[in-house]
């Protein structure tokens, strides 16, 4: 079923990013792909910072954990789920939206062609595949099916599966999933391939957004507040980067980025790159993109009203586009 499931575990008391000084930054990246700090060090955005991968994560939930524990000194997660630790008194906050959903990049909650789901009620008892619990396609699923008109008990009664993203086309054409979440490459050449269909898309639903934000712990900034604001000026300099130069010269840049740096991954995938998806100039945060998940996860019994201010989630200090 939909449940709210805890996206993630108690704050850990152990060692952070905060306990240490000095110029270096350390992240998680996401195979074959790249981050927006990953490509501001590549532009010669970051002066004297310096980033160290520790690792590839798996998940936003996963990647927002690390920051929480001390692990990395920044992740990105989607705003739901910041929403919730904010909620679990997570000492972090936004910095800079850095995914999100408009016309080239989006989930499409896809069937079948064949297949009788076509709207809300049909979802009733069926397995919709997800990349993980208590995350952007969960949230999205909820309140399309909200709008729908279904019950809390109707809801409840579809079976959220959680299968990698490069295995959910897979599920989804042998039958082992009713519907199945793709997004990104994953989901162009699922599309080229034929045969399948979209119910609907986060975008149509919600319109163009972003989705979700780099966090940083608040110790961290406290102690390291000229690092912080070179990361992230940097990090939205180069997303703005990407947001304004022709497509292609933006995937260029991301293999010849990928296959450099060496860590034996697929450089093609990122060839199926559209946008960045961000809504906000260089990654700027808007209220209302809290405020989305948040009025749903209040109406859910998730989070009491009033609990959080959406204001008190995020900051656009650093962003050299604020006004």
């Amino acid at each position: 079923m939909i449940a709210a499931g805890t996206v993630l575990g108690g704050c850990s008391a152990g060692a952070t990013g905060s306990d240490r000084s000095g110029k270096v930054v350390r992240y998680q990246g996401w195979s074959g792909d790249v981050t927006w700090p990953e490509l501001a060090q590549d532009l010669g955005l970051l002066g004297d910072i310096r980033l160290e991968w520790i690792g590839n994560t798996i998940s936003g939930p996963q990647d927002v954990q690390a920051t929480v524990t001390g692990d990395v000194d920044i992740g990105g997660a989607f705003n739901g789920a910041i929403l919730r630790l904010a909620a679990a008194g997570a000492p972090v906050t936004a910095v800079l939206g850095y995914y999100g959903s408009d016309r080239g990049s989006y989930a499409g909650y896809y069937v079948p062609e064949d297949s009788p789901i076509r709207s809300p009620r049909d979802f009733v008892d069926k397995k919709v595949g997800v990349n993980t619990l208590g995350a952007h396609h969960e949230d999205t699923l909820s309140i399309y099916l909200e709008r729908g008109g279904l019950t809390p008990e109707e809801i409840r009664s579809v079976q959220l599966v959680v299968v990698p993203p490069v295995s959910a086309e897979q599920a989804l054409r042998s039958g082992q999933l009713d519907v199945a979440v793709l997004s990104d490459f994953k989901r162009e050449k699922a599309v080229a391939r034929g045969g399948i269909r979209p119910v609907f898309t986060d975008v149509e639903l919600l319109g163009a957004f972003t989705g979700g934000c780099y966090v940083m712990r608040d110790d961290f900034v406290a102690t390291n507040p000229d690092t912080t604001r070179t990361l992230v000026e940097g990090s939205a300099r180069a997303l703005r980067w990407a947001q304004t130069r022709p497509r292609d010269e933006v995937v260029d840049r991301f293999v010849s980025l990928i296959r450099r740096r060496g860590r034996n991954e697929n450089a093609e995938t990122i060839r199926f790159w559209r946008s960045t998806g961000v809504a906000g100039v260089g990654g700027l945060i808007a209220e209302r993109e809290f405020t989305i998940w948040l009025d749903h996860l209040i109406a859910d019994g998730r989070v009491e009203p009033g609990q959080i201010a959406p204001q008190q989630l995020y900051t656009n200090e650093f962003n050299p586009f604020r006004r």
